[in-house]
């Protein structure tokens, strides 16, 4: 009798103990890296095999853009121009193609931002704060603030702030070269679109007004 109460104590500490270890899983804090992207659709990342988009940039009375078709799986790229057109994988830049890989990782940044939140999360230190004033629109928002490394990578010692409401949907941001105090630029993020699960903002202004860059053509398969 002592030997089966002994057995169903140790039963039951084990079915205890695994119940803790499952609500600690359940329970378990997002980081603001997380709840912006998440907010953003990044949960649905793993579902997309191939985004296709053209960059706009209006300055003044001048006009730029370039169309990029990005496969996801094989991670190969294609940049088309009105001059030419190039296709190629990351993993295998040359001196060309190195080139236009950079154009392709500010074009994506600008694109989606909020999962390089999570991508780049080892490349950069960040501060939250809760309620601050945003530059363009004076509303009370959040801000998270991200600088970069300044060893490696394509914008070494940059910082950008952005700023969200409770949703976690970014509102307007600030670009810092080298991490200087005075802002290099500050853009809007509005018209704001769903497509297969990803929220992404497609139009960002100046305060000035003669400032705009913008997405069009956007495909998500």
């Amino acid at each position: 009798m002592i030997k089966k109460i002994i057995w169903i104590t140790f039963i039951l500490t084990i079915l205890l103990n695994s119940c803790k270890n499952e609500t600690k899983k359940v329970v378990k804090e997002l980081t603001i890296l997380e709840k912006i992207a998440n907010a953003n659709g990044y949960n649905n990342w793993k579902n997309i095999n191939k985004i296709d988009f053209t960059f706009n940039v209006d300055k003044d009375t001048s006009h730029f853009e370039r169309r990029w078709v990005w496969n996801i799986k094989s991670n190969t790229i294609t940049n088309i121009t009105a001059k030419d057109t190039i296709t190629y994988k990351r993993s295998k830049l040359d001196s060309i193609t190195t080139k236009t890989n950079a154009g392709f990782i500010n074009d994506k940044f600008w694109l989606l931002a909020p999962y390089n939140l999570v991508w780049d999360a080892s490349n950069f230190t960040y501060e939250h704060t809760l309620n601050t004033v945003s530059p363009i629109n004076k509303q009370q928002l959040q801000k998270l603030t991200i600088v970069y490394s300044s060893v490696g990578g394509y914008t070494p010692g940059d910082a950008y702030d952005f700023y969200f409401n409770d949703d976690y949907i970014i509102q307007e941001w600030v670009f810092r070269k080298a991490n200087q105090e005075k802002p290099s630029m500050i853009n809007t993020w509005e018209a704001y679109k769903e497509i297969k699960g990803l929220k992404i903002a497609t139009m960002h202004k100046n305060k000035a007004g003669n400032f705009k860059l913008y997405f069009t053509n956007l495909k998500v398969e």
